[in-house]
């Protein structure tokens, strides 16, 4: 059993930055990697980037445009989620879980709780 606990979320202005972290405990899988997702209100959840355990590969949703960076922390045991230039259209629910490809797509199997974000016009 993978815990994740998301943390960071919050209002901003239009064109602030925000920092998500994800802390990450109990059993882990070195060929798992971590990522975020997240989930606007009446949509689906969309992959947002994932980043292996060994810290190596990191891939992003193109859409992204360079403006979300992950990264990880092995003493930590967090995967943090910057975001920059952030727009009323990034107000989500922002997820954390463990990552694996299911049929050429990102998933996730152990889920956080979610952490709110708004963006503020």
């Amino acid at each position: 059993q993978v815990q994740l606990v998301e943390s960071g979320g919050g209002l901003v202005q239009a064109g602030g930055s925000l920092r998500l972290s994800c802390a990450v405990s109990g059993r882990t899988f070195s060929s798992n990697g971590v990522g975020w997702f997240r989930q606007a209100p009446g949509k689906e959840r969309e992959f947002l980037a994932t980043i292996s355990w060994s810290g190596r590969s990191a891939t992003y949703e193109e859409s992204l445009e360079g403006r979300f960076a992950i990264a990880r922390d092995n003493v930590k045991n967090t995967v943090d989620l910057q975001m920059y230039g952030l727009q009323p259209e990034d107000t989500a629910v922002y997820y954390c879980a463990t990552t694996q490809m299911v049929g050429g797509r990102w998933t996730g199997e152990y889920w956080g709780q979610g952490t709110q974000v708004t963006v503020s016009s």
